[in-house]
């Protein structure tokens, strides 16, 4: 077994001319002692049991990595923005279309936060063909998609400052300003396994206004609730009751079972328009309740998770392309969950993207489908975005400065180049 590599029982059969029940038993035992494993090594799979040495593996293990490695060339910056156009449904000719696609791209963009007002227009219009709002609250009333801040705002997270005399605020209190470009994302609920636990302590929120601290009782002690049910609850103005909620929005402590709730906050029409509309009122149907409903998974779980959420979102993972995610754990505890992924076979590790330092990790059909980029000549592609999308890498992959993820501010690319 030192020199044979991956062999089966009836090869030992054939090369030793003993019976196969006590080749079995010597192999069983010789497992046990940890001197050789079991598995599937050799391809095309035979469907047979095959059995390996432990360091004869090993060996096998990293000269096929070293291999893998080997084989990719990298693609330059702007043939690796010009993938991620299609890849992230960006490029006119990969847009998707209905209920599913939507889907698709919450899967591809849950936990990347961008303003609130800019999801429906500036993202998912882009992305899906004829996009209908309807969708997005169908998805979220049968609960399949959830929506919130997950990086809390600083008022609730930041430790107390020296108290003033009278005990009633610290000095230097963030206030907690309600806001339409309150950055929110989206989740799949069956797939939430990356999103950590709530960060913010009991006592900071002192710093809340007396509405919103009235709400956010209520909702906790009486679970999820609607609209009207709040208002008689706290014994408030509807006004006030906007107010409160927009407030627990924006620091990143309440949700709501669909999006149309967070629409009737940000739309100023609905806000201001006290006549009930005959298609849409100013309230929405869904209830409102407390963010974060479950105990975070472990953190392996966590971690595996969020390397599976980047992968899906880039396809190609490395360290500097992933400053503009808040809701990222540390790339150093990411390094060492991919390089456990690439051991299990399950993703690429190797040097895809050229120009930047540290390793990069990719899931194996990306790397084909970046591979196939590279021999394909641009054709003056013209793409616009707007600032706020995933995309905006200027100044983080592409060379320049950086452009602010301003909403309403847009970008044009050339070819996968910033064009002025």
């Amino acid at each position: 077994m030192q020199h044979l590599g991956p062999t089966t029982c009836y090869e030992l059969n054939k090369l030793l001319s003993l019976d196969v029940s006590s080749i079995e038993q010597a192999l069983l035992k010789l497992e046990s002692s940890g001197l050789i494993l079991r598995g599937h090594f050799r391809t095309p799979a035979r469907g047979e049991t095959e059995w390996c040495e432990r360091r004869l593996l090993a060996r096998i293990h990293r000269m096929t990595l070293g291999r893998l490695h080997r084989e990719i060339q990298p693609v330059s910056a702007a043939e690796f923005m010009r993938w991620l156009l299609k890849w992230q449904h960006l490029a006119p000719e990969t847009r998707l279309s209905g209920e599913q696609g939507l889907l698709e791209v919450i899967k591809q963009l849950q936990g990347f936060e961008i303003p609130a007002n800019a999801w429906e227009q500036q993202i998912f219009a882009k992305r899906i063909k004829d996009y209908d709002r309807d969708m997005l609250d169908r998805l979220c009333l049968t609960g399949a998609v959830g929506w919130g801040r997950l990086s809390p705002h600083a008022a609730v997270t930041e430790p107390e400052s020296v108290m003033t005399s009278n005990d009633a605020l610290p000095r230097n209190t963030k206030r907690i300003m309600p806001t339409s470009v309150a950055p929110i994302t989206f989740f799949i609920r069956e797939e939430a396994d990356w999103m950590a636990g709530p960060v913010y302590h009991e006592e900071n929120l002192a710093r809340l206004s007396h509405a919103a601290k009235s709400i956010y009782n209520y909702l906790k002690q009486r679970g999820a609730s609607f609209f009207t049910d709040i208002a008689r609850g706290v014994n408030k103005l509807k006004a006030e009751i906007e107010t409160g909620l927009w407030e627990l929005v924006t620091a990143g402590l309440v949700t709501a079972d669909g999006f149309d709730n967070l629409r009737a906050l940000i739309d100023p029409r609905r806000r201001s328009d006290k006549r009930r509309r005959r298609i849409q009122t100013r309230f929405s149907s869904g209830r409102w309740s407390l963010l974060y409903g479950h105990e975070p998974a472990p953190e392996p779980e966590q971690l595996e998770a969020a390397c599976w959420m980047l992968l899906k979102r880039y396809g190609v993972v490395f360290r500097d392309l992933i400053v503009r995610e808040k809701n990222s754990p540390r790339w150093r505890d990411l390094l060492n969950m991919f390089r456990r992924m690439e051991a299990r076979g399950d993703i690429r590790g190797g040097r895809f993207v050229d120009g930047f330092l540290g390793e990069q990790f990719a899931l194996p059909y990306a790397v084909d489908s970046l591979r196939a980029i590279k021999k394909q000549n641009p054709c003056d592609e013209i793409t616009e975005f707007y600032a706020v999308d995933p995309l905006n890498l200027a100044g983080i992959v592409l060379p320049g400065p950086r452009i602010p993820a301003t909403s309403g501010k847009k970008l044009t690319l050339l070819n996968g180049v910033i064009s002025s």
